[in-house]
């Protein structure tokens, strides 16, 4: 008898030891993000997951010996935010070496060309990494007499599609002007025929430019898991990247091996569709990777393919011309201009078959309005031979939507992949272009969700360190206020009616971007059994002055269980 008791004795040890929670947070708001939204006021943690939640005194029972236990003073728990668009390893690399000023001005562009002159080698390339004309001060595109503040090194400006070039760099590439324009491209002419600079989707014609410099492997991977930790501290626990090749899952599978992904990461299969079909077809039959495969910590998420140019060059492919305004932004010569469609409509069909047959959640990159339409129309065709909902299927920015597409995405069950900051940023400048009326549905978010259309918020984060300056700002918080507000820059509140409450801004980055990406059961929500993925920040989210909103702070980042970030205010 006496054994009999003595075992019970240590099987009830060992059950009430398993119960114990490893963490527990108390006297807090606790926003769950649940079906209700219901507000807690404590949490428990075990073994990376959610063991309870609750009331303080609910949650507190949980406790054991071997308990931490964090008072929060009041302090408000969000879940793990999520940024459904960013690219890590063109971002981490950005800075890994020198930092970079804030491009704002074509005269801070001209100052950093000066400076990286001094150290340059005569003869070797400067470049200008990304950067946005709309964002420049002077809301112009640099020419080659903007770039000629060096005259021994060629220099080029990455605008992304649209690219400028000095008058070295012209003259080394051999462009003049005789140099007849490449397939889609344009080198633009100046008033006396000659190359301005400006090479509109003509970037290969430069010869000599250096690729980014990627490092070593364990530089790279350094750089990378600062990033990562950068994204921590800004309460992010998961991020998708947006554009991988095949060869970059084996790198961020050994970072996981090696324990160096601090929050969670989705990755996205950019294939490169300037290439016959048929060979495109076949790399996605014979690469073994698909939607879904991995998992909490890497995974796969989309397909994409890239359809047209970006709204920050002139090059999306766009319902209506880029008018005059474009020319003086761009470098457009051509008044009826609408951009461009890199992938055909039948081409974009055969691609997007073969990939959902081999399981692939589908996606493109369109900024522009007629892009939109081709994505759209693409996926009723796929819908009527198998429904396309399922796969979770979405628009990748779908920044100049109409009422009309939108209704079509609402009967397909196809979302969308928002970046709001772009609102606030780029509104001031393409409002000058299209002019304020043709500006109604850029990033209606009001109208996606009132036509139950979830909304996964992203930053297309590509440059910089800095969470509020870097191209694109990866703050989540100035992100939602973005959303919340849709006050540009100027000031200038664009289309009130399109506004979100803070409730939906935050859906925006937790349940509807975890739903996005097939983890609404696991992330997204502080609800028991769901992994332990919370932040800590230093100011109600829901109460405070809208304008604090932005200016919101993490205190604690906990992914899985484990603090990944943790201020100075809570150490």
């Amino acid at each position: 008898m006496k054994q009999h008791l003595l075992l019970l004795c240590i099987a009830t040890t060992s059950v009430l030891a398993a119960a114990e929670a490893d963490l527990i947070l108390h006297h807090g708001k606790i926003v769950t993000v649940d079906k209700a939204f219901s507000l807690q006021q404590a949490i428990a943690i075990k073994s990376g997951r959610i063991t309870a939640i609750g009331s303080n005194a609910e949650v507190l029972r949980e406790q054991g010996p071997a308990t931490r236990l964090i008072d929060l003073q009041g302090k408000t728990v969000l879940p793990g935010l999520i940024d459904s668009h960013v690219h890590i390893i063109s971002s981490a690399l950005s800075e890994a070496r020198v930092k970079l000023p804030v491009f704002d001005s074509i005269r801070t562009i001209q100052d950093y060309i000066r400076a990286r002159a001094k150290t340059t080698p005569e003869g070797a390339w400067i470049v200008i990494p990304r950067t946005l004309p709309p964002r420049l001060k002077e809301m112009r595109m640099p020419t080659k007499a903007d770039l000629d503040v060096t005259k021994v090194h060629p220099v080029a400006f990455d605008g992304s599609y649209v690219w400028s070039a000095n008058s070295l760099a012209l003259k080394l590439s051999g462009i003049t002007r005789d140099t007849p324009d490449p397939p889609a491209g344009q080198v633009v002419k100046g008033a006396d025929g000659e190359p301005n600079g400006i090479l509109r989707n003509a970037a290969q014609l430069l010869k000599g430019v250096p690729s980014p410099d990627q490092g070593q492997d364990e530089e790279k991977a350094a750089a990378v898991e600062k990033l990562l930790g950068l994204y921590a501290a800004a309460g992010l626990t998961s991020v998708a990247d947006r554009a991988i090749e095949p060869p970059d899952v084996p790198f961020f599978e050994r970072l996981k091996a090696q324990d160096r992904l601090p929050v969670r990461v989705v990755l996205t299969w950019r294939v490169n569709s300037n290439r016959p079909v048929a060979e495109i077809i076949r790399e996605i039959n014979s690469t073994p990777l698909t939607t879904n495969q991995g998992d909490d910590r890497l995974k796969m998420g989309s397909f994409k393919v890239t359809l047209d140019g970006g709204q920050s060059v002139g090059t999306a492919y766009q319902r209506v011309p880029y008018g005059p305004f474009g020319r003086q932004l761009y470098g457009q010569t051509d008044p009826d201009a609408r951009g461009m469609l890199f992938v055909p409509p039948d081409k974009l069909l055969q691609i997007f078959r073969a990939a959902r047959d081999k399981g692939w959640q589908l996606t493109a990159h369109v900024q522009g309005g007629a892009a939109i339409d081709t994505l759209v129309a693409t996926f009723e065709k796929l819908n009527a031979e198998k429904p396309i909902a399922p796969s979770r299927s979405h628009v990748m920015h779908g920044s100049y939507m109409s009422l009309e597409t939108i209704l079509k995405m609402k009967a397909l069950g196809v979302t969308v992949d928002a970046q709001a900051a772009w609102l606030h940023l780029d509104g001031p400048a393409l409002s000058r272009v299209f002019g304020t009326a043709n500006m109604r549905y850029f990033f209606p978010l009001r109208t996606f969700i009132d036509n139950g259309i979830n909304v996964a918020g992203g930053s297309d984060h590509m440059m910089g360190h800095d969470k509020n300056l870097a191209v694109n700002p990866f703050n989540p918080f100035l992100n939602m206020w973005m959303a919340i507000t849709r006050r540009t820059t100027e000031g200038v509140t664009l289309y009130p009616e399109e506004a979100i409450t803070r409730q939906e801004a935050l859906k925006m980055h937790t349940m509807w971007a975890a739903w996005q990406e097939f983890s609404e059961t696991s992330k997204g929500s502080l609800e028991t059994g769901k992994l332990a993925d919370l932040v800590v920040i230093d100011r109600d989210f829901l109460m405070c002055p809208v304008e604090e909103i932005r200016l919101i702070e993490p205190l604690l980042t906990i992914v899985g269980g484990k603090a990944v970030y943790t201020a100075p205010a809570m150490r």
